[in-house]
């Protein structure tokens, strides 16, 4: 069957249609539509990052990559196309170009209103020294757990008095991190300063590559009268202990894909091991009806903020998390943790591996097809036998 000339193509129908067919996560039916119309190799941008949208999904992270580069050589403002080619070149390792484009992330339409609007201009990983440099933390909890770790660096590379400010939740955890001369809540009106950069501009401005990971570890550390209250609270339970957090942030953009339900983790259950449900957030009542035959324990309402779950974290034997923010704090902890990541993760967790450079306490268990949640689960029942027969 030969293919229709360009121009006799109705485009606004097909990207109607497309987009029906996305929405429906019908993503192969929408990726034969679109390379139909686009077989000549022309064609509108928009049916193009249409066609990046019906190929990631289904791991088809190469033909993305070089449809997006398409996109950005064509269209250099094209904003949206540079920052989905961040996260397809991060997450193949490939940082010095992922994070030029990452810089991107907040001259979006949709983000360009929650972008820090800061005077001061940006700190670029020049010395600068006799000068304060303000490192500011962004997005979610994850992003500042993970992050941390590179303010000392900062410090060191640029010699500039360190002022880092924080969201109120992640404070004092951060306070126990090194690397800055003072340390301020977000709110807080800062000192004067030279410069700033964000948190997850720091890679960025020093340069960051997969060879320079993980650099410092456990470079957080819980509150010890947290511990030794959390130790007598868990004193009395059989181990091995297994955390559990089944569910992330419901406002995550990808948050259908990477959570999951308590019932859903029904695979794991087995005798002799003891489950703690760490789960925060609407989720977290599910503790209530765990699968038959789970042991749990449910400290989700008493755990009053990340402390808690730091001090919990260092007296597990391991903790079993979707992609959320007590996996990040438990690697920067150096906490044993497992993480079940959807099929196309987050481009941190990097591709095809089983560890991830940024923890080495953190082991990788990966969707082996899309939504293939089955065969993943029972590869964590399997580690956990393993772990409780260790512990026996």
């Amino acid at each position: 069957m030969s293919v229709p000339a360009a121009n006799m193509y109705d485009y606004a129908a097909i990207q109607q249609q497309a987009t029906a067919l996305l929405g429906e996560e019908r993503f192969s039916e929408a990726e034969a539509l679109l390379r139909q119309v686009l077989a000549s190799g022309s064609g509108p941008i928009p049916l193009w990052r249409q066609l990046v949208f019906a190929m990631r999904p289904q791991g088809k992270v190469d033909e993305s990559r070089h449809i997006l580069e398409m996109i950005v050589r064509t269209i250099p403002g094209n904003m949206g196309a540079r920052f989905d080619l961040s996260e397809i070149l991060l997450s193949q390792g490939e940082f010095a170009r992922g994070w030029r484009e990452y810089r991107f992330r907040y001259k979006m339409e949709h983000t360009a209103m929650i972008g820090r609007h800061v005077q001061s201009p940006r700190w670029e990983g020049q010395s600068i020294k006799g000068k304060t440099l303000l490192i500011h933390d962004e997005q979610g909890y994850g992003d500042t757990f993970q992050f941390l770790r590179m303010v000392a660096w900062a410090r060191e590379r640029s010699g500039a008095r360190v002022v880092l400010e924080v969201n109120a939740d992640s404070y004092a955890l951060a306070k126990r991190c090194a690397g800055y001369d003072d340390i301020i809540r977000l709110g807080t009106l800062p000192p004067a300063f030279d410069f700033h950069c964000e948190l997850m501009s720091l890679p960025l401005a020093m340069g960051l590559q997969l060879s320079d990971l993980p650099g410092s570890t456990h470079y957080l550390s819980a509150d010890p009268a947290r511990v030794e209250k959390w130790r007598a609270r868990l004193a009395s339970l059989p181990r091995p202990l297994v955390g559990l957090v089944w569910a992330g942030r419901p406002t995550h953009t990808n948050d259908a894909r990477r959570s999951l339900t308590l019932s859903d983790l029904a695979p794991l259950a087995q005798e002799g091991i003891t489950f703690l449900a760490l789960q925060k957030g609407p989720a977290a009542g599910q503790a209530a009806a765990p699968p038959a035959g789970m042991s749990m324990v449910s400290l989700s309402d008493e755990i009053r903020d990340f402390d808690d779950t730091a001090a919990i974290l260092t007296l597990l034997d391991v903790l079993v998390s979707v992609d959320s923010s007590p996996i990040h704090l438990a690697g920067a902890l150096g906490c044993p943790a497992w993480v079940m990541l959807p099929f196309v993760p987050d481009w941190r967790w990097l591709l095809e591996r089983e560890d991830t450079p940024w923890y080495p306490s953190v082991r990788l268990f990966r969707q082996p097809a899309r939504g293939a949640w089955g065969p993943l689960l029972q590869s964590v029942s399997a580690a956990l036998g393993k772990l409780r027969d260790g512990a026996a």
